[in-house]
């Protein structure tokens, strides 16, 4: 299970690393680019760097979706693990 949790966090992480390379390139490469007014008078840099705040919480929340399906949390919500041990317990 921590191997498949791990995984998909790597492949959102990789999503991420991509959308905020492309606004690193951008800003780099073009930045007479980034100061084009597309929406209300606000430049692309303001609107790209809060869709990159956006998308982080998104892929969070797709994240936490993913790794906590049905199966993966127990019936009653707790966990085994930390309840102490009793006696005559193996």
């Amino acid at each position: 299970m921590a191997t498949r949790n791990a995984r998909i966090g790597l492949v959102l992480f990789a999503v991420y690393v991509l959308l905020y390379g492309g606004f690193i390139l951008l800003n780099t490469l073009a930045p007479q680019t980034m100061e084009a007014t597309p929406i209300a008078g606000i430049n692309l840099a303001i609107l790209y760097g809060f869709g990159l705040i956006i998308a982080a919480v998104v892929l969070a929340a797709v994240y936490g979706m993913i790794c906590t399906a049905e199966g993966d949390v127990p019936e009653n919500g707790s966990n085994r693990s930390s309840q102490p041990k009793r006696e005559g317990d193996a």
